[in-house]
């Protein structure tokens, strides 16, 4: 038996800096202010999250993914990042499947943000094109464009069908 999933995927970031984290997933990144929410130590504390509480911002995609970003009172301490994303344990990421992503490298470049793969796309194999970068804070973003992405995902139809 498997467990029943009831609403689209969440994702936890930890940060250091929620307000600049904030501001670039939802301005660069273009998702949505869902709310916030400060946990008190009592709480946090019994969840395993953080000694000394947090705050919790929910952010969502146009698609109702949402992301939660999470900045504990003591901020966790920044970690050296390693020249290949595999290289470290737990290495995880988030992937975005963008229309252009030439477009969305030149959006996120005139944001600030470099990129491990370089200025330009790399195709990953036939019609398979991506790029990864860091957000402000060092986590790992992916953004990928499929030639054909009915093939990738043909269980999403588009609007109309």
């Amino acid at each position: 038996m498997s467990i029943e999933m009831i609403v689209p995927l969440e994702v936890g970031i930890a940060c250091r800096d929620l307000p600049a984290l904030r501001r670039f997933y939802e301005i660069t990144m273009g998702f949505s202010f869902v709310s916030e929410i400060t946990v008190p130590a009592d709480k946090s504390a019994a969840s395993g999250l953080s000694a000394d509480g947090y705050t919790v911002v929910r952010l969502q995609t146009p698609y109702g993914e949402r992301i939660k970003l999470l900045a504990p009172r003591t901020p966790p301490r920044a970690e050296t990042p390693s020249a290949y994303i595999l290289d470290r344990p737990n290495a995880a990421y988030l992937t975005f499947i963008v229309a252009d992503i030439d477009a969305a490298i030149a959006t996120l470049r005139a944001a600030g943000i470099e990129f491990m793969t370089g200025a330009q796309r790399v195709e990953a194999r036939p019609g398979v094109y991506l790029a990864f970068c860091r957000d402000p804070e060092g986590n790992v973003l992916e953004l990928v464009q499929y030639s054909d992405i009915a093939a990738y995902r043909p269980d999403l139809k588009k609007e109309g069908q």
